[in-house]
């Protein structure tokens, strides 16, 4: 009985926490290019909603809302925003990660054009943050063994 009342807690705060979180996220991401903060810090608060959902409900409540392969696609999808943009300059004939030459792309010249480099380099960061330490906690959590279901077994612990 006592497990129950814990468990329903949990879950509650969980709940609130979880999308507090993500916009929490969202914000650190937003405000980091004139704050301290940005995509690093953006992706690990992203991350630790989704393992939160882990410990409060289940590694398959976790898996649910965040499939395997999409994070296989979010470490990708990181990488390949923050290398676009830096290699799209160099078309322009600027510089690796010569933001001011996105000005030729994007409007507002090259101030704005500057801001607009910095924040895609912070989303592909953040994406791949948040991609690979929900997958380094799914590979800790199931040793490695992601295809294999986990279940709690009676004592709260995850086994085969």
């Amino acid at each position: 009985m006592v497990r129950d009342v814990e468990d329903v807690i949990i879950k509650t705060i969980a709940r609130i926490m979880v999308p507090i979180m993500q916009v929490y996220s969202l914000y650190v991401y937003v405000h980091g290019h004139i704050s301290p903060g940005g995509g690093f810090q953006g992706g690990c608060i992203m991350a630790a909603s989704f393992i939160l959902l882990a410990v409060a409900f289940n590694l398959g409540e976790a898996k649910r809302r965040l499939k395997e392969k999409a994070i296989a696609v979010f470490c990708s999808l990181g990488v390949f925003i923050y290398a676009w943009t830096g290699v799209v300059p160099l078309f322009f004939g600027g510089n690796f990660l010569d933001y001011s030459k996105w000005s030729h792309i994007l409007p507002g010249g090259e101030v704005m054009a500057r801001y607009y480099g910095m924040a895609f380099i912070e989303l592909g960061v953040q994406i791949a943050v948040m991609a690979v330490m929900v997958s380094i906690f799914l590979d800790l959590v199931t040793a490695g063994r992601h295809e294999e279901v986990l279940g709690k077994d009676d004592d709260g612990f995850y086994s085969r």
